[in-house]
Parts: structure tokens; C-alpha cells; sequence
């Protein structure tokens, strides 16, 4: 065995007990003691943190350090890891999105494809839309592709469909992804319309990555999430909410966040506005602030509110 392919192997056994001894870990690795310790001392000067005891009962443990080493993973461990970061991509966990992706783009580009076959069926079997999703189900392979091209500069191509359920084929520079609400949003320059645009994800199919680097373009005014925002004040929405709630005003931005507008209305209470495409959003709003509310508009909040309302208490109801 190489000494690279020794080092790999040594490093892979370290993470993989909490303590080994010394002439274990060496008959693994069909070397000396002498040469094991010549090893240990090159992970420890690639910053490996790694203890040593000495005697009959000596032997080696990898801990923590300062900063987070390489690591390497099992097939299980890789696939996990990658369904942990796309769950959390898709703004299951608050604040994490932007990160998640970024990484999640790491782990996937080194994974074999019978991995990422593995990681696709994961997602099919765990990504099942209902009322209180966080939005709709966005592609992994799709929002991998997209996290790369935008990491590398390199153009990409895309099936997107809109609105009004139009299909075509575009040929972008993807910029950047961006996280808002419940949805991704990539800001890229689209080669045919010779424009900046901004596309839903979860309206993207077939990505692929053309191998074509560009020299990145100078943004609109205001940067990436200031164009797709710009871009939801340009489209026409289904529902205008209004919704009075008995809540300080705070409390209620702090759920809503920038997807509408909240004004106080006396001592802890607010009035809410939202222009949404959709209303399973005010509907989470809702139900996370926890208060009282009366809607005033439209008549189908309303309605959702009491098909609701009535689904949940059939189901608070004693068990036969």
C-alpha cells in the first residue's frame, strides 16, 4: 500500500473507533509500530488532533480540534449526510438554507452516481406535499446542479415552466440562488432574452451543466435578492390577505418575515397584508403566531380557516 493510500486507510480507522491500540490499529494496516507512529505524526501535521498513550495498553484516538479536518464517510454516512443538508436546503431548518446548499453542492459533486441514485429515491419517498409544507418539492439533482453552476461560473440549461404553465428551454449564467419564504430562486443571465431573470426551482427540470465558463456579470442594482424581490412586486397575485390579529406587531414580523407588511393597531394588536399566490403561507403564519385573528379578506382564507379548523378537531376527538 502507497503511503497516501495507508494515510487514507489510518485516517478511516481513527474516525471510525473512539480508541484503538496501538498494535491493532498497526496489524490493520500490515505496517511496523515505528512506521504507525511516522503516520500518526503526518495527521497530526495535516491538523488531525490526534492523543496518544503509551505501555501495554497504549494505543491512538482521533478528537476534536480547532477546525473541522477532512473527514471521510461510509456510503450510508455520505447519503445521510447529503439528505440532511437537502431537508435542511429546503428551509427546514431557519437560516440554514443558503449554507446548506452550498455544501450539499460539496458532498454531491465527490458522490458516485449509484449515491446519488440512492439520495434521489430517499428524497422521492420523504418529500410528500401537504398542507403545512414549507413550499413545493424542489428537485435535489436540480438545486445541486444549479448550487455548481453558480459556484464555478459554468453555464448551465434548464427546462422551465411558468405561470400559466408554458414550457421552454433556456440556456443561462446562474449567479445565485436565493432562499425566500418557502421557495429557491435562481438569478441568472438568461442568454436568449439577453436579460437578468430570476426562475422558480421548483418550476426548473432537467438541468444540466453545458462545461462553458463566463466571466460574471455586474448585478442590478441592489444585488441578487433585492432583483427577485423586485420581481414578486411585478407579478400579479391569486389573494390580497388582510387579517387583524391579536398580537404585538413584532411578534407577528418575526414569523412573517418579509413576505408582508404588518402595521400595529393599538396595544398588542396587528393588522397583517399579504399578496400571495398561494394561501398555505398565511395559513402557517397563522397558526405559528398562536393568537387570535379575524380575517377580513379574502372569503377563501376564510373558508381554508374553517376547513381546517374542522379537520383538526375531528381529530382531537377520543379515540373508539
Amino acid at each position: 500500500m502507497s503511503t497516501s493510500a495507508r494515510m487514507l486507510s489510518l485516517l478511516s480507522l481513527l474516525q471510525s473507533h473512539r480508541f484503538w491500540p496501538g498494535d491493532e490499529l498497526a496489524s490493520r494496516l500490515e505496517v511496523s509500530g515505528r512506521t504507525l507512529r511516522r503516520d500518526i505524526e503526518r495527521l497530526r501535521d495535516l491538523g488531525y488532533v490526534v492523543d496518544a498513550s503509551r505501555g501495554a495498553a497504549g494505543g491512538y484516538q482521533l478528537r476534536a480540534g480547532g477546525q473541522l479536518p477532512p473527514l471521510l464517510l461510509e456510503d450510508d454516512e455520505a447519503v445521510a449526510i447529503a439528505a440532511g443538508l437537502r431537508s435542511a436546503a429546503a428551509g427546514s431548518v431557519g437560516g440554514l438554507e443558503a449554507t446548506s446548499v452550498q455544501a450539499l453542492a460539496k458532498v454531491v459533486a465527490l458522490m458516485p452516481p449509484r449515491l446519488r441514485r440512492r439520495m434521489d429515491a430517499l428524497a422521492t419517498q420523504t418529500d410528500t406535499p401537504g398542507p403545512w409544507s414549507r413550499g413545493p418539492t424542489v428537485d435535489a439533482g436540480v438545486l445541486t446542479t444549479l448550487a455548481q453552476a453558480c459556484r464555478d461560473d459554468e453555464s448551465a440549461t434548464f427546462s422551465h415552466t411558468t405561470r400559466d404553465g408554458q414550457t421552454s428551454r433556456r440556456h443561462v449564467e446562474p449567479h445565485r440562488l436565493v432562499s425566500l419564504g418557502r421557495r429557491w430562486y435562481l438569478v441568472a443571465w438568461d442568454h436568449d432574452r439577453r436579460d437578468w431573470r430570476s426562475f422558480r426551482v421548483d418550476r426548473v427540470a432537467d438541468a444540466a451543466l453545458t462545461g462553458q465558463r463566463f466571466r460574471p456579470r455586474e448585478l442590478p442594482e441592489g444585488g441578487a435578492v433585492a432583483f427577485v424581490e423586485a420581481g414578486f412586486r411585478r407579478i400579479p397575485q391569486r389573494y390580497a390577505v388582510s387579517v387583524r390579529i391579536q398580537a404585538p406587531a413584532d411578534r407577528v414580523r418575526a414569523t412573517v418575515w418579509r413576505h408582508g407588511e404588518v402595521t400595529a393597531i393599538g396595544e398588542g394588536a396587528s393588522h397583517l397584508v399579504m399578496n400571495v399566490d398561494s394561501l398555505d403561507w398565511p395559513l402557517t403564519v397563522l397558526a405559528q403566531v398562536g393568537a387570535a385573528f379575524v380575517v377580513e379578506s379574502p372569503d377563501e382564507l376564510r373558508a381554508a380557516c374553517g376547513a381546517l379548523a374542522t379537520h383538526f378537531a375531528a381529530a382531537s376527538a377520543p379515540a373508539d
